[in-house]
């Protein structure tokens, strides 16, 4: 067993102080050692002092790291999601584990690249799904697999977070297809802030405990209030392999947060999570109830999870095949509609200080709850501004935008 992993962080401000949190100040043992902090700018990490205090290396890339002679058993990544892919092979041809934060990367294609550079490595890769490191998770989808709930009919998500202009001005690839060096990035809610909820019904009710489901087929709207390149609201319809119906509702356009709302029907129970920090419940059909608790509290044990496998091998809960899977949907979404829709310009309405103005769609928030609630698209709505996409098969979809 290895006694001392070394630990490099990549994106110092942002999520990534969130790792260097529970490094600097909440080591759960004294088995790690920060051995270097990556960024260009790290003036913009709240940490700054305590790692200069700590006497930790700073270095303006992962490329200048490795190319002046650093080591690290675990890289730690929360660079731009165009990077993920990069950096992520970088590490690996250097002799790293990685754990890179969530989605996995911006293209199908990219994932595939991420998976073969770590079977040449002989090192693993985790995705920072949060959930899916959880004893919550975990436990659930050990019940599942079990057989406890029996067949998964219907899984959907509702989740409404607000983003207002300072979300979308933090950086220069926030709400773009591309990043400036012409990189796949489709940022949107799908493929960042509510990503995670997607990925998590595809996990639950995949075949093995550290796999997600396969999706088949996609059906996406994608819609925009906010004046930026990609979407900022969507209505997806996802059917796996299996056949089991995945719906997810999101916006950013809204005037209020709402959810992550859950709903997984099973043939012997139903599933319930309502909000932020509530608990997953599980309601069988026999009238017996269990409390599978709140997945919310654990949100960086998968950074120990992973120092834990560089020490023992153990294998880890969610790796890039568990994650692909959203980013093929999320991929043939874009397929979907490939042009997306604005909403009409008098319900588009703007509030707050400039610089930090959001921008909704009025009455929209009503409409998508009725989706969820109604298992409807909204061109599936007696709306006269909906429009559907078409469908997407994903049984062979290995490339975006599409080879065929």
């Amino acid at each position: 067993m290895k006694k001392n992993v070394g630990i490099a962080v990549v994106g110092l401000g942002g999520y990534g102080e969130v790792y260097l949190e529970g490094l600097l100040e909440k080591p759960q043992d004294q088995c790690f050692q920060v051995v270097a902090g990556i960024d260009p700018q790290p003036q913009r990490c709240s940490r700054l002092p305590m790692l200069n205090e700590l006497k930790i290396p700073l270095f303006d890339s992962l490329e200048s790291f490795y190319e002046k002679g650093g080591e690290a058993d675990l890289v730690i990544l929360s660079s731009p999601i165009q990077l993920h892919s990069i950096h992520t092979r970088l590490a690996l041809e250097n002799g790293s584990n990685v754990l890179c934060e969530k989605p996995l990367a911006g293209s199908i294609q990219e994932a595939q690249e991420m998976i073969d550079v770590r079977d040449r490595s002989g090192k693993f890769v985790a995705i920072g799904y949060q959930w899916s490191f959880t004893d919550t998770i975990q436990a659930l989808k050990h019940d599942y697999l079990e057989g406890r709930f029996g067949r998964p009919i219907r899984l959907k998500t509702l989740a409404l977070w607000p983003r207002d202009e300072s979300y979308y001005k933090r950086n220069n690839w926030a709400g773009r297809k591309k990043g400036a060096d012409g990189r796949w990035v489709l940022d949107s809610p799908v493929n960042n802030a509510v990503a995670h909820y997607l990925h998590n019904m595809l996990f639950v009710i995949g075949d093995r405990f550290n796999l997600s489901a396969r999706p088949k087929t996609v059906l996406a709207e994608l819609y925009r209030a906010n004046a930026i390149e990609n979407y900022d609201t969507a209505t997806l319809r996802v059917f796996t392999d299996s056949n089991v119906e995945i719906l997810f509702v999101v916006s950013h356009a809204v005037p209020e947060m709402t959810g992550p709302i859950k709903e997984y029907e099973f043939e012997n129970a139903v599933l319930r999570f309502d909000g932020l920090f509530s608990h997953f419940v599980a309601e069988f059909r026999n009238g017996d109830k269990k409390d599978y608790g709140s997945p919310d509290p654990q949100q960086i044990k998968k950074m120990w999870d992973c120092i834990r496998a560089v020490r023992t091998g153990e294998e880890i809960a969610c790796g890039p095949e568990a994650a692909r899977e959203q980013t093929r949907v999320m991929n043939g979404a874009q397929e979907s509609m490939a042009v997306i829709v604005d909403f009409p310009s008098h319900l588009i309405h703007t509030s707050g200080e400039p610089g930090k103005t959001l921008t909704i769609c009025a009455g929209l928030e009503k409409e998508l709850t009725a989706c969820y609630q109604n298992n409807q698209l909204l061109s599936e709505r007696d709306i006269d501004w909906a429009s559907a996409g078409k469908p997407i098969d994903l049984s062979s979809y290995t490339h975006f935008p599409s080879l065929s």
